[in-house]
């Protein structure tokens, strides 16, 4: 059964520490409210349990970090149900080890409960810059017709084994290409990537665009 949105699975290592300034999280920001306002990510209480849902990261530094330690920025745990977000919204993942169900955090807020999927998307390539994570039934429902790689149905989100999946798909799956993939056991969660928030955000929306002509 597919699993709705919003628990902290993980183990956090979390230290309350100060926000990124608005210019470091602008463009971030930018694109987290994009997919707002095409509700891609948000809350709503007819949705998910009224859980918030969807968020947002960026690696803080460019180049070839080892694995574990490609530290990012992401949205905080439930803030889906914020129309803007200001810097207190977001906190930094420093280092993530999903494999251990774990994560080191710090900033003004917990980070969201997907922080591991991100985490492991990160380290399949130090290129990879920018990681949406959205909620869409149009693309999940379309997700074989679309040729969308897809996580196997049975794994639940923000697991250690939703991040083996991961690993999985970059290894047999055209997905480094594709820049997208769907979450079998996670309702309408979508991922995509890219080296550039436009990567990202592009492939997201031109892939919502297909599954809305399917659905036609």
């Amino acid at each position: 059964m597919a699993e709705s949105e919003g628990i902290v699975k993980y183990v956090t290592d979390y230290t309350s520490a100060a926000a990124l300034s608005a210019e470091e999280i602008a463009e971030l920001n930018a694109w987290r409210r994009i997919l707002y306002l095409a509700q891609l990510v948000g809350q709503s209480p007819e949705r998910y349990m009224g859980y918030g849902f969807g968020n947002v990261s960026r690696r803080l530094e460019p180049g070839p970090a080892p694995v574990t330690q490609r530290s990012f920025v992401i949205t905080g745990t439930q803030t889906g149900n914020l129309t803007h977000l200001d810097p207190d919204a977001y906190t930094m993942v420093m280092e993530c080890y999903p494999a251990e169900n774990r994560l080191v955090a710090q900033g003004p807020v917990k980070p969201s409960s997907e922080s591991l999927t991100h985490g492991a998307v990160y380290d399949q390539d130090p290129e990879i810059m920018w990681v949406f994570h959205a909620h869409s039934p149009e693309i999940w429902r379309n997700a074989d017709a679309l040729e969308i790689p897809v996580t196997a149905a049975d794994v639940p989100y923000g697991s250690p084994e939703m991040a083996a999946e991961v690993d999985r798909l970059f290894r047999e799956t055209p997905l480094l290409e594709r820049r997208i993939f769907s979450m079998g056991g996670h309702e309408d969660g979508i991922v995509s990537f890219g080296r550039t928030a436009e990567e990202a955000g592009d492939v997201l929306l031109n892939t919502l665009a297909a599954a809305l002509a399917l659905s036609d």
